[in-house]
């Protein structure tokens, strides 16, 4: 389990409508998905500590490409005994004050205890929002065309995160996209963007209908601000762990 995940650099790779534009290397992968206007680009910009790699626009539905993004991570593990187990802190003990530094990144220094952190290399695949009305009908039979591609024939996907609205319940067509990933044999996180719109007690009203929506009890759903970067350190977890195994 990852301890501490610390973003080194992105940057922006190519874009894909078919298959043969893919990156021809064999990176491990991340993929985010959602309607047009969950904030797509705006997580993907919060999570990596940039502003505007990934294109954000007032109007949906401008992502009409696959864009892949190769990201940097620095992953420190928590130290372990020799016998192989974690230590403890004794009950009464108090846990060390964290020491504040400036840096680009919030979450830039490696904690005290750790052993020295890990480098890892993935792609972010930012693929388009589906579900944006003023589009043609050929448009969208094309995007999902492409989009069902890129979910088939990923070898080295960790998982996709199925961005949806925490403001509101799963549309049809959330509840399509995940079953779509799912009967493909997809690994799906529900990540529930704009978490700074509502309150925290309205944010676990609004997780539990996001589960009864698509009728799962036990499913992970992640709140995530793009605005405040709540949210962020738990994905990069997610990430690092994937990455680890």
């Amino acid at each position: 389990m990852a301890d501490k995940v610390i973003v080194l650099g992105s940057e922006y790779v190519s874009s894909a409508v078919k298959k043969a534009q893919y990156p021809k290397d064999e990176l491990p992968a991340v993929a985010f998905i959602g309607r047009s206007n969950v904030g797509k680009s705006s997580l993907i910009n919060s999570l990596l500590n940039r502003k505007n790699l990934a294109r954000t626009s007032q109007t949906p539905g401008k992502t009409q490409t696959i864009n892949f993004y190769k990201v940097d991570l620095k992953i420190f593990r928590p130290p372990t005994h020799p016998s192989g187990v974690n230590p403890q802190a004794p009950a009464l003990e108090p846990p060390p004050e964290p020491v504040l530094e400036p840096s680009p990144d919030p979450a830039s220094e490696a904690p005290r205890g750790t052993v020295e952190g890990e480098r890892r290399a993935f792609y972010v695949v930012d693929l388009p929002g589906y579900g944006y009305a003023k589009t043609s009908k050929s448009n969208r039979t094309a995007w999902l065309k492409f989009i069902d591609e890129y979910f088939s024939s990923a070898r080295n996907l960790l998982f996709a995160c199925l961005l949806v609205d925490i403001r509101h319940a799963p549309m049809d067509s959330d509840l399509d996209m995940f079953n779509r990933l799912v009967r493909l044999g997809v690994p799906v996180l529900v990540t529930a963007t704009k978490a700074d719109k509502i309150s925290h007690a309205a944010q676990e009203r609004q997780l539990d209908l996001i589960k009864q929506t698509f009728g799962i009890a036990e499913l992970d759903v992640l709140p995530y601000s793009s605005t405040k970067n709540e949210g962020r350190s738990d994905l990069l977890d997610v990430i690092a762990d994937c990455l680890l195994q």
